[in-house]
Parts: structure tokens; sequence; C-alpha cells
């Protein structure tokens, strides 16, 4: 058995987790996430705790048992205190500003980027340079901060670019002169 898949997951108050089937519907205070589950597990439910199930000893029970437990965690998460991904823009000329919902990078290309947020995306900018992208669905937020790096991701010689907030940039020597 996965060691993470025995982990129960702690239900906080004011969340509901409720199962049909193998649909997980999971209720908040920040909103409330719906996904479809595979199949080759069960869910328990017990005092405020969700205990997922391997339904067979099969690999692909196994395999999706950990997978599942570690969905209804990040979806729990999500509805009661949120995800968040912070980016810092690095470069002379290069700023972020929202306009509307609508994110706005000048990031070095002769036209500024526009990035059109999914339902349930927030962005927000602090001194034209740090990006916050946010949201209850963690794996919708880290696809978001994914697509505003590769705008212009960070290049190893400078540090210029679109990074992480904790990302940390290797940087290679340039060319070396005559001597």
């Amino acid at each position: 058995m996965s060691r993470i898949g025995k982990t129960p997951v702690p239900i906080p108050d004011k969340v509901t987790v409720d199962f049909d089937g193998l649909t997980v519907t999971v209720k908040g205070p920040k909103g409330e996430l719906k996904r479809q589950m595979p199949e080759g597990v069960s869910f328990d439910k017990k005092d405020n705790t969700v205990v997922v199930i391997p339904t067979t000893t099969k690999i692909f029970s196994r395999q999706r048992h950990g997978l599942c437990r570690a969905l209804i965690a990040n979806m729990v998460v999500g509805v009661s205190q949120g995800f968040s991904k912070k980016l810092e823009i690095v470069g002379v000329g290069s700023r972020a500003q929202v306009k509307g919902k609508n994110l706005v990078v000048s990031a070095g290309y002769s036209h500024p980027v526009e990035m059109i947020p999914p339902d349930g995306i927030t962005y927000k900018v602090e001194s034209n340079t740090n990006v916050t992208v946010s949201g209850i669905d963690k794996e919708i937020v880290g696809n978001e901060a994914a697509k505003i790096r590769s705008i212009r991701p960070p290049e190893p010689y400078k540090g210029k670019g679109i990074k992480y907030h904790d990302e940390r940039i290797l940087r290679k020597a340039g060319k070396s002169g005559k001597k």
C-alpha cells in the first residue's frame, strides 16, 4: 500500500466532502470543487477524516491509491485556504499590470502579452515586477503560473526573464576575452 495513500485526510470545520460513486465534491468557505476520480479506489468518511482504500491488490489500483488521496487533500486545502504562486519579473523595462481581470506583461517583445484568467483564478501585481496567481484549484494555479513564466523564461547569463519567487537560476559564465 502507498504510504501517502494510507494517511487519512483531515477535514477542517466549515468544509464538507461528499462522494457520489467516484465523483468527489468538496465545499468550503472559498468555493466548491468537483472531480471525477479514477477507478480502483473507494472512499470512507470517519470522524472528520477521509480515508482512500484501494479496491483490489492489482497494480493499477495501488498506483491510484496515493494519487486520489493527494487530489482530495489538495481539494480540501484549496476550498479552505486557497493556493497561490508568486513570480518575479527580472530585467530593465519588463513589468506587469492588471487591466480589469486580465494580466498584461511587457517582457521585451514588440507588443505586450495579455493573459486572460480562467474561472476561479485572480492575478495580483505588486511593484510592477511581482505577480501573484491565486485560486482554489492547485492544478489550475500551477498551470497559469507556468504559462506566465513561459512568456519569457529566465536566461542563464544575466538571469533576465520571469521566474518563480523561490526559483534559483543556475548562472553560466559569459565569454572570456583574449588575454
